[in-house]
């Protein structure tokens, strides 16, 4: 087995994404807005150059491609891209998710109890995903942690083609990192997040299929950002705000208001990706009593975490507001 593709998809990578950086005419810029926490435009091209990096180191790999994986992340990079240049519609984009995710529930033989439980899945991860990318490092950083907490665990499982897929696509976030940790020149826009947030939901879902680890393993591994996005959705909810509403209330956002900035709140998340995908990996080899101990510790511990920057949050407001 090669191991060259994830070296290739890194540096596929970091020269397409310095090229594609010096686009200076205003085509697929990231504009401020009521979302955002920068102040200048940076170019979103940065999805361009990690797709053509993954896809460059798969190709040493093409014999083992599982098309019904391929084949849909290619048809979202599209989509998406299109997204970033006309701004579709929430419909058309959920439709394509859907497509997506129906194409690898097909492709990867799920029972049909689990039908439904995956297509939410999948889809949640998706745009979950794209709800995370909005902090300099983050959406690369949990890229980078989690494909390759995906591939160690294949190579404990003895799939080495399986895990050097999930390494390449490491590898290209390592690259793209170059140019996005803080301060970032290059941002991944819809076209790099959304057909991540694929990847990590079907690989997930592959890996599960094919017995590298039980079904809670992607979760876990991807935690830092379900977390976040999950306790922030049913907190939305639960105040009946307007869910198409842009704002900044995850809490990787808040972490950059209360001052932490954007270098500290990425080098955090990092701590928590690293932890969660080494309790993750320990926890394949527990029984199942061990599996359920874990999963609420975790649970645990997320839950604490999400209330101490809550009160934390509710603290800075008040100061601001007395100020």
């Amino acid at each position: 087995m090669s191991h060259y593709p994830p070296l290739i998809s890194a540096l596929v990578t970091l020269i397409l994404a310095l090229i594609l950086t010096l686009n200076k005419d205003g085509t697929l810029q990231d504009i401020p807005n009521e979302r955002s926490l920068h102040t200048e435009p940076v170019p979103r091209t940065g999805g361009i150059a990690l797709m053509a990096g993954i896809l460059s180191g798969w190709v040493l790999l093409i014999q083992y491609w599982a098309w019904w994986i391929v084949l849909p992340a290619l048809g979202l990079f599209a989509l998406s891209l299109v997204d970033d240049v006309r701004n579709l519609s929430a419909r058309t984009r959920l439709i394509g998710h859907f497509a997506a995710a129906a194409v690898v529930l097909a492709g990867a033989g799920v029972g049909w109890l689990w039908l439904l439980p995956v297509l939410l899945f999948i889809v949640w991860m998706t745009n979950l995903y794209n709800f995370m990318d909005g902090s300099d490092g983050l959406a690369g950083g949990m890229a980078l942690f989690g494909f390759s907490f995906y591939g160690i665990a294949g190579l404990m499982g003895g799939g080495q083609a399986f895990a050097m897929m999930n390494f390449s696509i490491g590898a290209a976030a390592l690259g793209f990192l170059y140019h996005n940790f803080h301060p970032a020149r290059v941002f991944m826009g819809d076209a790099g997040s959304i057909p991540l947030g694929f990847l990590a939901a079907a690989f997930g879902v592959w890996g599960w299929q094919l017995g590298y680890w039980p079904f809670w393993f992607p979760i876990l591994v991807f935690s830092p950002f379900v977390a976040d996005t999950t306790f922030t959705l049913f907190k939305r909810v639960w105040r009946r705000e307007n869910l198409a509403q842009a704002h900044r209330s995850h809490y990787y956002q808040r972490l950059v208001q209360m001052g932490w900035g954007h270098r500290n709140t990425a080098l955090a998340e990092y701590v928590l990706m690293l932890v969660a995908g080494v309790a993750a990996l320990w926890g394949i080899g527990l029984d199942g009593s061990g599996q359920g101990n874990l999963l609420a510790w975790c649970g645990a511990i997320y839950l604490g975490l999400t209330m101490w920057i809550d009160r934390r949050w509710r603290r800075h407001v008040t100061m601001g507001n007395n100020n």
